[in-house]
């Protein structure tokens, strides 16, 4: 498993980390979704998603507290190895959530991972947010999801922590260029 890389994306609501995954898969690289654990499980009990996303927060919010912090990440861990069971060798994280996430990965794959971590002005952020095609937030809205995703789901750890960093104040392609450095830097 030494050749394996895993490269975990982190940031904060609105941050880009979407447009980074995609860029990746892209590339050809499959990914596997924090949030799709929270939709399946979601599925799997009959609770419909809302389009302000307050059903997901409440539903991630208590699935943490009723089966542990480590419920989603260990989704997660299965997803990777049946991946890297079929032979990948190059697989993205999309959404370390909580620092208790990061850790068990870090735990789990100490030298496979890696986390990129999206980071943008806040100002530009809420900006962008808030015309954010079918997800968009108003300062608010996007001020409160920042505060309980950072106190109740421990989201700032794995972004303080990350061992790259890419900053999206400018285009897109600046951007991706940076996230091509890293691919480049840690042999991807």
């Amino acid at each position: 498993m030494d050749n394996v890389k895993i490269l975990a994306i982190v940031g904060m609501s609105g941050s880009g980390k979407s447009v980074v995954v995609d860029y990746l898969t892209e590339k050809g690289y499959p990914k596997v979704y924090f949030g799709g654990m929270i939709y399946k499980e979601m599925e799997k009990r009959g609770i419909a998603r809302t389009e302000d996303g307050e059903s997901e927060k409440e539903f991630r919010e208590m699935i943490r507290a009723t089966e542990g912090k480590d419920w989603v990440v260990k989704q997660v861990i299965k997803e990777v190895n049946d991946l890297i069971a079929a032979g990948q060798k190059r697989i993205i994280l999309d959404g370390v959530y909580s620092w208790t996430e990061y850790r068990i990965l870090k735990h789990e794959f100490p030298k496979n991972l890696n986390v990129m971590a999206v980071v943008v002005d806040r100002k530009l952020r809420y900006k962008r947010v808030a015309h954010r095609p079918g997800r968009a937030f108003d300062a608010t809205a996007i001020r409160e999801r920042d505060r309980s995703e950072i106190e109740n789901l421990e989201k700032g750890g794995p972004i303080a922590a990350a061992d790259y960093y890419a900053l999206n104040n400018g285009t897109v392609d600046e951007m991706k260029a940076r996230v091509d450095e890293v691919l480049k830097e840690i042999g991807f």
